[in-house]
């Protein structure tokens, strides 16, 4: 199993790239990484570490897309970017699947036009695996579309259900769309009508409405909604942890008793900050296309690469992609 790293898409690439693609090896995520992007620099950086040089290839790429580029512009005009060159080794089948940190709407674009839609599937989704008290939640659209239709909302509930099914292994996903309460009546137009129509559809095994304050309660397998509501959700629940954790912090510092209550309550505080640590599972997917890329964060670290590697991996090995296909085929 070969996956391509777009070594210079974080936001303080190439660092976390090169340590996570060292790190993947260590552990035997993979057979192969192949990183992707300026080559003295990546020969450089990897120099600095004790690995098997047999399992990590530079392919080289001279230029860089940043965060503030316009996604469709730069895919068009930097052919030899690290992110362009790292999804056409997938497509190529050179690699088994992509990861990158960088920018989004980029990666979508690379992707989207690279290796094209799953046929009669309208548009692509981002799929995250959001850590819940109980078992993971995968959640989309979470920015990949702000404006969706009722047949977009139903295809990502179907997605979302295969994707279930084939990565955790879930024999009959349960599927909930986001709203603002749980009523059929409840929500605007296009998710009262989507709640009709997936009440009636027989493939998808649709449990109603969710709120958001339920989302971290982990009771359904797979939740709908378009991409502005999701990536608003997400955004404000990364923000919202981080806060918790620094006020903790500040708390901590303050007296000698907060201090020792900390000690005391450390198994604790490291048990949660992993359970939603979003490194945890190193990026998000990108649904309904013919290839794997996988999207992790800018702020990306280490761990977070590592992970992302280990998850294109088990995408790859669980078959998704192919079933996907073959269901939407017979459509």
């Amino acid at each position: 199993m070969q996956i391509a790293v777009d070594a210079f898409g974080s936001d303080k690439a190439p660092c976390p790239e090169v340590e996570g693609a060292v790190l993947a090896i260590k552990e035997d995520l993979c057979d192969k990484v192949l990183l992707v992007g300026k080559e003295e620099i990546l020969k450089e950086k990897l120099d600095k570490y004790f690995y098997d040089k047999n399992r990590i290839e530079i392919v080289p790429a001279s230029e860089i897309i940043r965060m503030d580029e316009s996604p469709a512009q730069v895919v068009k005009q930097k052919k030899d970017s690290s992110l362009l060159r790292a999804v056409q080794l997938h497509r190529d089948k050179i690699a088994d699947g992509v990861v990158s940190a960088g920018n989004t709407g980029a990666v979508m674009a690379a992707s989207l036009f690279t290796y094209g839609r799953i046929k009669n599937v309208l548009r692509p989704a981002i799929a995250i695996t959001f850590p819940t008290k109980k078992n993971p939640e995968i959640i989309l659209d979470v920015g990949a579309n702000v404006d969706c239709s009722v047949d977009n909302l139903i295809q990502f509930a179907k997605l979302g259900s295969l994707y279930s099914r084939f990565f955790f292994g879930k024999k009959n996903p349960k599927v909930a769309l986001l709203n603002i309460g749980e009523e059929s009546a409840k929500g605007n137009e296009l998710v009262k009508t989507a709640y009709k129509k997936l009440s009636e559809f027989e493939d998808i095994n649709f449990t109603g409405n969710i709120e958001g304050k339920d989302l971290l309660k982990g009771d359904v397998d797979v939740i709908v909604c378009d991409g502005f509501v999701g990536n608003v959700m997400l955004k404000t629940v990364e923000g919202v942890g981080i806060a918790i954790f620094d006020i903790m912090k500040e708390q901590m510092k303050k007296d000698w008793i907060a201090k020792i209550g900390a000690l005391l309550s450390y198994p604790v505080y490291s048990y949660i900050k992993k359970k939603l640590d979003h490194t945890e599972y190193g990026g998000a997917l990108l649904v309904g296309l013919n290839g794997i890329s996988v999207i992790s964060h800018g702020r990306a670290n280490a761990k977070a690469i590592k992970n992302a590697i280990r998850f294109a991996v088990k995408i790859a090995e669980s078959g998704f992609i192919e079933h996907a296909q073959e269901y939407y085929e017979r459509k």
